[in-house]
């Protein structure tokens, strides 16, 4: 007879106050950086064995930030994400893998745009703590690079110098601090 013993996993909610979701991209010579301020998700933990957690996050695309109203409104057009058509953009993992110590290859499916393709977040486990009213903690931080073609993203300007006005890859970067969901 096999008897099973149940891992401690724990299901956390992001706390938005204290995260955050970012991405950069090339613009003529520099690079801007944005942000989405409203976005949900949970992690299923499981502390024993991490390769068994699973990450869900849903962002809302009207919810950009590139700190210039026009650039914004234009983000949020049919030219890029076309917010009235498809408001969000999600991730799903699909597979978590130890790399070292603390640190993961987190894969899943990323939606932008209504195109879903495999990407894989390089990973950390920041660690866990309880806050000053004792609420428990844990925190990650993850980044990846994308093509935004992949995606459907394909507006750009030709310069008159040659090139192109926005680039291809885009930089991704989040920071999460979440807390045990509530049944």
């Amino acid at each position: 007879m096999t008897t099973a013993i149940a891992t401690p996993t724990t299901t956390y909610s992001i706390d938005k106050a204290h995260s955050e979701l970012t991405f950069q991209v090339r613009h003529l010579l520099t690079k801007v950086r944005g942000r989405f301020s409203d976005f949900s998700g949970t992690l299923e933990y499981d502390e024993e064995t991490p390769e068994h957690s699973l990450v869900n996050v849903e962002v809302q695309a009207a919810s950009i930030d590139t700190n210039e109203r026009d650039r914004d409104a234009h983000l949020r057009s049919a030219d890029f994400f076309e917010v009235e058509k498809i408001p969000t953009l999600s991730f799903r993992s699909t597979r978590i893998q130890r790399t070292a110590g603390d640190r993961f290859a987190v894969t899943g499916d990323l939606t932008i745009h209504g195109v879903t393709r495999s990407v894989t977040f390089d990973a950390s486990l920041l660690g866990t703590a309880k806050d000053p009213w004792g609420n428990e903690r844990i925190a990650f931080e993850a980044e990846t690079t994308i093509n935004r073609k992949d995606f459907g993203l394909t507006w750009n300007a030709a310069l008159e110098t040659g090139g192109f006005l926005v680039g291809d890859e885009v930089a991704i970067a989040v920071s999460v601090q979440a807390i045990p969901a509530r049944a």
